[in-house]
């Protein structure tokens, strides 16, 4: 006995299909409102003024106390070599003698950073911070 199987009208099968059409016009809504209302951010820079070897020889023997960092990670005050612990001790003593004189940090172009930024540091814990940054070639 075979079974036979009942064809059904064209307008059944029509019916069971999803209308896509509201829903793409509602992601389109979204991705429209998303980038209307979406934050711009504007990465803020500083801008420096690197200074040329006149001004630095004028610098050095005006009204600062100069702080030289050396390739080596050396640090030397007011002519001496000192260690980075120090710094702020000398800093100290020199601020004392003259208290108007700000301090120059003069680094090496191959110092290194961690070394320059512990001297500031150590300057602004002694005290002063009309701190000034200058390089030596």
């Amino acid at each position: 006995m075979r079974m036979r199987r009942h064809a059904r009208g064209g307008h059944d099968e029509d019916s069971h299909g999803i209308d896509l059409a509201p829903m793409l016009d509602f992601v389109l809504n979204l991705l429209i409102f998303f980038i209307i209302t979406a934050v711009f951010v504007k990465e803020s820079g500083m801008e420096l003024n690197r200074p040329s070897a006149a001004a630095d020889q004028v610098a050095e023997g005006g009204g600062s106390i100069p702080i030289l960092v050396l390739e080596d990670g050396g640090v030397v005050v007011d002519g001496r070599p000192v260690d980075l612990r120090a710094v702020q001790a000398n800093i100290n003593r020199l601020h004392a003698v003259s208290p108007n004189k700000g301090v120059l940090v003069i680094a090496d172009q191959d110092a290194q950073t961690g070394v320059v930024a512990a001297v500031v540091d150590q300057v602004r814990l002694g005290g002063i911070y009309n701190i000034t940054f200058s390089t030596s070639s």
